[in-house]
């Protein structure tokens, strides 16, 4: 039982941090842009509506209760991260928690969480098989997904309080992130409607 729960824990932590498939870590990267590391309760808020939204499709989507096209799915998450990086740019200046921008972002955050969901369920469908009981099996991978979110945020706080301010302006890093993020979800997002012809 012990080792079926490390097992898919490992899962979910590698697929989220698989740089092969880089869209789930571009996406978390587009969520941590606005934020440096003094702000890193306003961050945990918003990467909890995250959680929140990816927890309820994963499952959904797992037990069978819900299905999209995969097709559909997999153009809809770089859209996610197009549309997340842009609304970085415009929430990186400070404003107060209470700022109805920021509660946007929350909302932005939850939705396009369920999307993510759906593309993670994709992949731990095709790992189950057909198992019996898949409820540890996807606590298990759930909470391998967070551990590798958790991981992918400290490396882009760390890696921005070490730049910021002694080497970049607060607003170039953020244009820098921005760019990278925003770049490669628009490519992916022109490959796969590609996909569609």
């Amino acid at each position: 039982m012990f080792d079926e729960f490390r097992i898919y824990l490992e899962l979910g932590f590698r697929h989220i941090a698989d740089l092969a498939g880089y869209d789930h870590i571009l996406f978390v990267t587009a969520l941590a842009i606005p934020f440096g590391i003094r702000d890193w309760r306003r961050l945990a808020i918003l990467v909890t509506a995250f959680t929140v939204g990816h927890s309820v499709t994963l499952a959904l989507a797992t037990l069978r209760l819900v299905s999209v096209s995969s097709q559909l799915v997999e153009t809809l998450i770089p859209a996610t991260i197009l549309v997340t990086a842009l609304g970085a740019y415009t929430a990186a200046t400070p404003q107060r928690p209470e700022h109805p921008v920021t509660r946007s972002r929350y909302g932005m955050a939850l939705c396009f969480g369920l999307i993510h969901g759906l593309g993670f369920s994709t992949y731990l469908r095709a790992l189950l098989g057909d198992e019996e009981s898949i409820a540890a099996p996807l606590l298990a991978f759930n909470i391998g997904l967070e551990l590798g979110q958790l991981v992918i945020l400290c490396v882009v706080l760390t890696i921005g309080a070490a730049l910021v301010p002694a080497i970049l302006q607060r607003r170039r890093w953020v244009q820098i992130l921005v760019g990278v993020t925003g770049g490669l979800a628009l490519m992916l997002l022109v490959q796969r409607l590609g996909d569609w012809s």
